[in-house]
């Protein structure tokens, strides 16, 4: 790949560039295609997701103006959380959740595995999500929330006081509800995680994606390996306690040792939760499946990560960042170390 181009024009293509092509911002390349060869297995398809629950909720984000990454990142799981099915594992708790989306439904990047619509000029933050969002989450009556945005690299810094905004704004009106952010790296600002984790936040979670080698192939070039680790690093760092998560995607062409390696890295900056799941390529401009991980692969996977000191790990086909399957062991964890500090106290 040549160095002389700039690094906002890497996944672009001259389709793109002439304007024949939709709106995705990739083009076919070497990395991308169908291949016919692979074929979906049983284990992959998903239950439809019509339901009362799911309407309601549809209309609730619809009336207030809200996104979420189910919606806009075609995420597999959303009729089971939706409906209350409690994710792809569909050991739920009969609550329905979504994943909010903040600062809009347009990304400044273009990772090559995402289905996110990409501009380098997004329209402006709504300055009322925040409160929409607040408002909207409590009156669903959910004790757990997780809140994920687009990358925004035309913002100061990144979207974090507009995250801060919004926990501080639900934390408001419902103290007890436990807040998890996914996160964008902010492009390393670490002021800007800083600023986050003292938002009320508690739990920190931000993706490393994939392997180390695959990590120019499979994400855009403003991203990186030693970048998210340095973020994830410093959430805990900067404020005692403070849980944090991360995903690694399978399936790209990593092998065991590369997931391995990734995954005693993130245990050496202490991150508490990892979630593993089968990527799933959402249009032919996007990467090509490698391979299909069996159940039993992610199952392994989970074991392995327990050993080496993950408190929880979801690990499955369809498990996702923003997947619900830990949300109680979270629950647990956090109000489990609120109840020893207040005994160490009195």
């Amino acid at each position: 790949m040549s160095s002389n181009i700039p690094a906002s024009k890497l996944f672009e293509s001259t389709e793109v560039s002439s304007g024949k092509a939709g709106p995705y911002p990739g083009g076919m390349g070497l990395h991308t295609g169908r291949d016919p060869t692979f074929k979906k297995p049983e284990w992959l398809r998903q239950r439809a997701p019509p339901g009362e629950k799911f309407s309601k909720l549809q209309e609730s984000l619809s009336k207030l103006k809200l996104n979420t990454v189910c919606v806009e990142a075609q995420c597999p799981n959303i009729g089971e959380c939706w409906n209350g099915g409690g994710g792809a594992g569909g050991e739920g708790d009969g609550i329905a959740t979504a994943t909010i989306m903040l600062l809009g439904d347009t990304c400044t990047r273009g990772c090559r595995f995402c289905a996110v619509k990409t501009s380098r000029n997004p329209a402006p933050p709504d300055p009322m999500e925040p409160e929409n969002t607040a408002r909207a989450v409590v009156s669903w009556g959910v004790d757990y929330i997780i809140l994920t945005s687009v990358d925004r690299d035309d913002l100061p810094d990144g979207g974090s006081a507009h995250f801060a905004n919004t926990v501080m704004a639900m934390k408001n009106l419902k103290p007890e509800i436990l807040v998890e952010c996914l996160t964008s790296d902010f492009r390393g600002d670490l002021m800007a995680v800083f600023k986050l984790v003292h938002s009320g936040l508690n739990v920190f979670a931000h993706n490393i994606e994939t392997v180390k080698r695959l990590q120019r192939i499979v994400r855009d070039p403003r991203a990186g390996y030693e970048q998210s680790m340095s973020v994830l690093k410093h959430a805990k760092l900067y404020k005692e306690g403070m849980i944090t998560k991360s995903s690694i995607m399978l399936g790209l062409g990593e092998s065991d040792d590369e997931v391995k390696e990734t995954m005693a890295d993130l245990r050496t900056i202490g991150v508490d939760i990892l979630t593993l799941g089968q990527y799933l390529q959402p249009t032919p401009l996007h990467l090509t499946v490698k391979e299909y991980v069996t159940p039993e692969k992610f199952a392994s996977w989970k074991d392995y990560g327990e050993s080496i000191g993950f408190s929880y790990v979801a690990s499955g086909p369809l498990a996702r960042s923003s997947y619900r399957a830990g949300e109680l062991f979270v629950q647990n964890l956090v109000r489990g170390k609120k109840n020893l500090d207040s005994s160490l106290s009195s």
